[in-house]
């Protein structure tokens, strides 16, 4: 067949994060096809070729809706298929969770074959609420125009589908609350006032980068951060800020951070407060138990605090009551908090120093003596610790854990290791080597912390034989 070819395939079934599988025949041989943003049971038409020995298409248009699948005219965000926020706005939650059970089982089955030979039962446990949850978002400045190079309006909101610098304004986005939409409107109006254009890391023009929100679900505080590099005309920023105080929100911070870097990533290279203070704070309630967290622009948080009590309850059943927990990347010492009624002594270990300040802080907000905490590179503190834990929590960042550490970990001999993974694919990689060192995967449970995207948090418990 060659490259390129226009075909009519049906998707089959999907695979993590979110890949449409079709097979096209091609002369009696059967040939797989990746497919980008499909669902099970659609025809579809797509440009398919070869590339790195493998068959992918791109969907050109749905000839035949999949039998789960809701008429786009009825959805609440007529941009779904052109923002890059949500995959699964145009089917039944319920269905949702099915796909993302079954891509997340498949994956862990195809990557650890002991898993499927010991039949580990496995169940999803939904999002309290499938909208309006994320209490993180990051937009993006940028353009407008749907064409590449064609300068327009100012805009900023969420980036599309497959383009750089095109993004959709969230006025009706389903993921955020009404108070991102209003702060990101209300900064959008202000700018497009202004000869301020969003930065294009091509060509090194303009100034405007990111409006980063969090806010705390149950708190209502909000924290508004404004990314830009350096060359912007900071007369602006007080007008900026005092237009957004007028809104009728509990915004407790209003920031404003410089970076020059290249990388789409926001490294801050200065942190500036131009209203209020520099952290928001959250509630939670696990098991019975309230804590409250600072949480500072750049520390990690769950993007759902609702979904993160269900999480942590999970976590802390896995654990169970037990002498000595190491809670390693730990970030704000959230779970290490919630774990410490379950354990005599915790030591949460983390590599950026300013989350580590935040978790010392937060325990003694609480009332917590039990827990230690540790700035450092997980690889390297693990050779300084004398003690050996009973159980081990792992909630590393989305890539795993770093290869040499696995070793260090291991030889511990800890009863338990609970692993929270935000990326199956990491999990699979790495369970094959708790297993060949004498582990037992004795229970999985995935949680939805991200309804209506392809995402999904896994949780597993591995015992000791």
């Amino acid at each position: 067949m060659a490259k390129k070819q226009i075909h009519n395939l049906r998707i089959d079934h999907l695979r993590y994060p979110d890949k449409g599988i079709a097979f096209l025949d091609s002369f009696g041989d059967k040939k797989e096809v990746t497919l980008r943003h499909g669902l099970p049971g659609q025809l579809v038409e797509a440009r398919c070729g070869k590339r790195r020995r493998k068959w992918e298409g791109q969907i050109l248009q749905v000839i035949e809706p999949a039998p789960e699948e809701v008429d786009k005219r009825k959805l609440p965000c007529p941009e779904f298929g052109i923002c890059g926020g949500c995959s699964f706005l145009n089917i039944p939650y319920e269905y949702e969770l099915k796909l993302k059970q079954n891509m997340a089982w498949e994956l862990l089955e195809n990557f650890s074959k002991e898993i499927h030979n010991s039949s580990v039962p496995s169940s999803i446990i939904a999002a309290p609420e499938s909208s309006g949850y994320r209490n993180k978002m990051e937009f993006s400045f940028g353009d407008s125009s749907v064409d590449e190079g064609v300068s327009s309006t100012l805009a900023l909101g969420i980036r599309q589908r497959g383009r750089f610098y095109e993004v959709t304004v969230p006025k009706n986005c389903v993921l955020i609350p009404e108070s991102f939409k209003a702060i990101c409107l209300a900064t959008l109006e202000y700018f497009r006032r202004t000869d301020e254009r969003f930065y294009h890391k091509m060509r090194r023009t303009g100034t405007l980068r990111y409006l980063v929100l969090r806010r705390g679900e149950f708190t209502g505080e909000v924290l508004v951060n404004l990314v830009t590099t350096n060359e912007l005309d900071k007369s602006h920023l007080q007008k900026w800020a005092t237009a957004l105080q007028m809104l009728p929100f509990d915004i407790v911070g209003i920031l404003h951070t410089t970076s020059d870097v290249l990388s789409d990533a926001v490294v801050p290279e200065s942190v500036d407060i131009l209203w209020g203070r520099d952290k928001f704070y959250e509630k939670l309630r696990v098991n019975g138990k309230s804590l409250t967290f600072g949480i500072s622009p750049f520390s990690f948080f769950q993007t759902y605090s609702a979904g993160a009590e269900l999480l942590y309850s999970t976590v802390a059943e896995f654990a169970g009551q037990t002498e000595r927990i190491f809670d390693l990347y730990c970030g704000t010492g959230t779970i290490a908090q919630v774990l410490s009624s379950c354990a005599n002594e915790v030591i949460g270990i983390e590599l950026v120093p300013e989350a580590v300040e935040m978790a010392i802080e937060n325990a003694n907000a609480n009332g917590i003596e039990n827990c230690r905490f540790i700035a450092g590179d997980v690889l390297k503190i693990l050779d300084e610790l004398p003690q050996s834990p009973d159980v081990i929590i792992l909630d590393p960042p989305r890539d795993g854990i770093h290869p040499k550490a696995l070793p260090k970990l291991i030889a511990f001999g800890a009863r338990k290791i609970v692993y929270v993974s935000c990326k199956p694919t990491s999990l699979a990689r790495d369970l094959p080597i708790f297993i060949e060192s004498g582990y037992n995967v004795s229970t999985l449970r995935f949680h939805d912390m991200f309804p209506r995207t392809p995402h999904i948090e896994t949780v597993c418990l591995l015992e000791r034989r």
